[in-house]
């Protein structure tokens, strides 16, 4: 008998045995998909807190969707400009804009005076999708004009059920508690860019760490301040204190421990946003 013949290539011989191939997964591609773990907390609070100052209402939650709509139009439009507006970008940032449109009209036309805040969002929005078209997106000048934009959204849920402020303020832009509340999660926010910074782009910088245990160690000392004279009174204060000197913790110790991935990153704000939230609803 003579010898089998190997197979030739593509063409399975007699002693060739077919390998079942599993069907690939479809994925989303990552154009369309926010890839900033922890950003997500820090979308969704400010509303969310926003929304229970001023006590919930339905329209709170069709903020939120077109919030996110938004978020995420921005998100595709950074990409868009950092790739030198490649077109493989350019279909999530018309997708997410046509999403926002969609849930912002209606918005907008049971609360026509939320357009006060346009100037203010634009003046944002302008400046962070500048940082982007010069590939500095990453900047901590544009953390901190999302951060301040992601802040503000605690004053525009607030001001949203309720009627608009004579004159050209915008909704919200009267309200105390809600500024307060603002105030507490954007000082909040602020201290996750040097945080994050220190275990991700600029780990081993001893310069960031100590930018982020500085500031953390001065919100403590504020929050301590406000619990000590009354300025905010129990529980309130005492929260803030108690939250305030755990992230404090979380800055010296974190940074100096292995390496977390960006998941582990995103699922720690999450939990630490999700305290920082309680102490400021206690607070206000």
């Amino acid at each position: 008998m003579s010898p089998t013949r190997p197979a030739r290539a593509g063409r399975p011989g007699p002693a060739t045995a077919r390998t079942p191939v599993a069907p690939r997964r479809r994925r989303i591609p990552r154009a369309w998909v926010p890839n900033q773990h922890g950003a997500w907390a820090m979308v969704v609070t400010p509303p969310l807190v926003g929304a229970l100052v001023a006590g919930p209402r339905p329209v709170h939650l069709l903020l939120l969707v077109a919030w996110l709509a938004a978020y995420c139009t921005y998100f595709a439009a950074t990409q868009w400009l950092r790739s030198g507006r490649r077109a493989r970008y350019r279909t999530p940032v018309l997708g997410y804009a046509a999403a926002t449109a969609v849930l912002g009209v209606p918005l907008l036309a049971l609360h026509p005076a939320l357009l006060r805040w346009a100037p203010v969002y634009a003046l944002l929005l302008a400046a962070s999708l500048r940082y982007a078209a010069r590939r500095a997106d990453r900047s901590w000048a544009n953390d901190l004009v999302t951060v301040l934009a992601a802040g503000l959204m605690t004053v525009v849920a607030a001001g949203l059920p309720g009627p608009a402020p004579s004159g050209l303020l915008p909704p919200g832009a009267d309200d105390g508690r809600a500024w307060t509340a603002a105030a507490v999660l954007t000082a909040y926010l602020v201290g996750t860019v040097p945080y994050v910074k220190s275990l991700i782009r600029e780990r081993g910088e001893a310069r960031t760490r100590r930018i982020s245990t500085g500031y953390h160690a001065a919100l403590l000392a504020v929050a301590t301040l406000l619990a000590v004279t009354g300025a905010v009174p129990a529980p309130g204060g005492a929260g803030l204190a108690v939250v305030a000197a755990a992230l404090l913790a979380r800055a010296v110790v974190v940074p100096r421990r292995g390496r977390p991935s960006p998941a582990a990153i995103g699922a720690g704000e999450v939990v630490a946003t999700v305290a920082v939230t309680v102490a400021t609803l206690l607070a206000v």
